[in-house]
């Protein structure tokens, strides 16, 4: 569903008044620092991914006490890049970071973003998600080389639901398409805003397959609904009974990452303590229960590693589009 130009600008502008919100608060009662007042903004609305993710922080870091005061504020729109332009504009504000990962990539490649990563300062990479290919619990295709045949013999007629285009699901349904002999642009994609409107498609048989996070699978998986066929990770991960991509022949693997930029003014020292805040909350048992109640891996990563990181990243990205013909 397309947002309307109105309303487009309706939602920009409210994120324009939370961010703004967020910066009278922090000037008030005093000189604001990470610890005691820190804001993240996650750069989709309530109840996304990166917004569960700011909130599992949030929650771990108020009850560890590393930040006195940790809030979160929604500004979606655009795969993140809304979030991310809005953030590179906001100088040497110290006490904000932006939650980050690959869908982003996506959304700076294919809207075209005239902000990128080069725009904020890269504080750490802390966890990967990872996506599942999965089919109709009914559906004829038991494996995934059955599912990889139909696909190559009707790549049109084998419809593929997802999230957003440019997006981690997207991508994977072009890398999965172009090991299978089949033109990448060729890809019957349904981009959907939502797993449940993907789980739905599936449901009804208007898709084939779908792709999206584990998580957003694991309940109809569990109930039989779905069938999982293989899972985007590099090797098997603990607590997901699905058997990898690359396990089975098929050289597909990405992850959904998730990290965390701040604004590009920020000083070393401003940049050093976000940097300890990230190592002190990757430490904690609470994040340790986080990763393994989301099934995310532990990623963490940062410095001048999570900055090539980042420029690899958008370069395969921006590669896999172009074959998607986006």
């Amino acid at each position: 569903m397309r947002l309307s130009a109105q309303g487009a600008i309706v939602g920009g502008l409210a994120s324009v008044l939370l961010l703004v919100a967020a910066t009278h608060a922090s000037a008030s009662g005093g000189e604001a620092t990470p610890r005691t007042r820190l804001t993240m903004v996650a750069p989709a609305a309530p109840g996304g991914g990166w917004d569960g993710f700011a909130r599992e922080a949030q929650q771990v870091l108020r009850t560890d006490g590393t930040v006195a005061a940790p809030q979160v504020v929604n500004v979606p729109g655009a795969s993140g890049t809304i979030g991310l332009g809005q953030v590179a504009q906001m100088g040497d504000r110290h006490d904000l970071m932006l939650v980050t990962g690959g869908v982003m990539v996506g959304g700076i490649v294919v809207n075209g973003s005239s902000v990128g990563f080069d725009d904020v300062t890269p504080i750490a990479r802390l966890a990967d998600d990872y996506n599942v290919l999965v089919v109709p619990g009914d559906s004829p295709h038991e494996t995934l080389d059955e599912f990889v045949e139909a696909l190559a013999a009707d790549p049109g007629g084998t419809a593929i639901a997802g999230g957003s285009l440019g997006g981690i699901d997207h991508l994977l349904a072009g890398m999965l398409a172009g090991e299978s002999g089949v033109d990448p642009a060729d890809v019957n994609y349904l981009a959907y805003p939502g797993g449940g409107e993907v789980v739905t498609s599936m449901l009804s048989h208007t898709a084939e397959a779908g792709l999206s996070g584990y998580n957003e699978f694991r309940d109809q998986i569990e109930s039989g609904n779905l069938r999982a066929l293989a899972l985007s990770a590099p090797e098997p991960v603990e607590g997901i009974d699905v058997p990898t991509f690359v396990e089975q022949g098929v050289d597909v693997s990405m992850a959904n990452w998730r990290g965390l930029v701040a604004p590009p003014g920020i000083s070393p020292e401003v940049e050093a303590e976000l940097q300890a805040i990230v190592r002190e909350l990757h430490a904690s048992e609470g994040w340790r229960e986080v990763l393994a109640r989301n099934d995310w891996e532990d990623s963490l990563m940062m410095g001048e590693e999570f900055e090539r990181f980042l420029e690899d990243e958008t370069a395969r990205t921006a590669q896999v589009v172009a074959e998607l013909g986006l």
